[in-house]
């Protein structure tokens, strides 16, 4: 059978599978065994170590003993890089203790908690249409900026644990599509809050996103910028790099080449309201290059001052996809 023909039955059943996932996590906090194997660079070169501006630094597909884990749709990792914190579009979150080989590259996960979210009336989310999460921002005291879709708001929670209090979004996040609202999301030092939607814009070409300032009350006075995107590819995650500037996720899918992603960049003097960021491409991760549904990005300092950049897969629970967790680092 040819192999097109091969990859569109494999990329249908992805399609057909969606939806699959299991009813949200049934308790607030659980230990978790995450078993980890090494996740190839590149299939057919074992030898690979670079493409674009991105050298590998390792990855691991993982598993876990719990049928909650999954679905990853962000990513937060501690400055020191010795810990990340993960959230499910199953309103589930993730903690875990990150291991490193004798080169300082990505060798696996310990020490795993696992929980779900709570809502506002303080039980735990119960039904996939509250539970969507799709972004996370650690904000600069600490707490947890979450955003959700189908039903798209914002939420602060001060630990993970705790019952949220709304926080009053931009005035168009109504008018994002039910699954494509704001995917990526993340605080920067000063209090401000960047957000992009996945699939809302009013300019053709373009994703609407928006800058926070704080405001009294501990809400935000919203901003909005436009992103400049590219055909089929949208996007899914946000980081602030340690020189100022910001790393991006854009995904694409189709049934004929599967997922494809670009990992972008751009100055931060592009963020301003009424402008419109147009980013550099850093990489494109296809097969057979380790991929999957790229939906969270994190950024570090690692160890010898140099630029890592942490993409989290999103597997939709689908048992023909999977939890990956990439390091890369950034070449100068």
């Amino acid at each position: 059978m040819p192999i097109r023909l091969l990859l569109f039955i494999a990329c249908l059943l992805v399609a057909s599978c969606g939806g699959a996932s299991p009813p949200p996590a049934g308790a607030p906090e659980l230990p978790l065994e995450i078993k980890s194997s090494s996740q190839p660079f590149k299939i057919d070169e074992p030898a690979a170590t670079q493409i674009g501006r991105l050298i590998w630094r390792g990855g691991i597909a993982m598993t876990a003993n719990s049928p909650h884990f999954g679905g990853w749709s962000d990513l937060h990792v501690a400055a020191d890089g010795r810990s990340l914190t993960s959230i499910s579009d199953e309103g589930a979150w993730l903690t875990a203790a990150i291991d490193y080989d004798a080169k300082g590259n990505l060798a696996g996960l310990s020490g795993g908690r696992i929980g779900q979210l709570h809502g506002l009336d303080g039980k735990l989310i119960a039904t996939k249409a509250e539970a969507d999460a799709e972004g996370m921002a650690r904000l600069p005291d600490g707490s947890w900026l979450a955003s959700f879709e189908r039903r798209h708001r914002l939420w602060r929670y001060e630990t993970l644990t705790s019952t949220p209090a709304p926080v009053e979004g931009p005035a168009e996040i109504g008018r994002q599509p039910p699954n494509g609202g704001i995917e990526a999301l993340t605080a920067l030092p000063d209090g401000r809050v960047i957000a992009i939607s996945e699939e809302y814009g009013e300019r053709p070409g373009t994703a609407m996103g928006w800058i926070g300032e704080p405001a009294a009350g501990g809400g935000y006075r919203w901003r909005s910028f436009d992103y400049a995107t590219i055909a089929d590819f949208r996007p899914t995650a946000i980081a602030q790099l340690p020189d100022g500037s910001f790393a991006m996720i854009e995904r694409a899918f189709d049934m004929v080449r599967g997922v494809r992603c670009r990992v972008m960049r751009f100055d931060a003097a592009q963020l301003a309201p009424g402008a419109t960021v147009r980013p550099e491409e850093l990489a494109g991760l296809a097969s057979p290059y380790a991929v999957d549904n790229l939906e969270g990005m994190a950024a570090t300092r690692g160890a010898r001052g140099e630029t890592l950049l942490w993409l989290i897969s999103d597997d939709n629970f689908n048992a023909l996809q999977r939890n990956i967790l990439l390091l890369f680092e950034l070449a100068k």
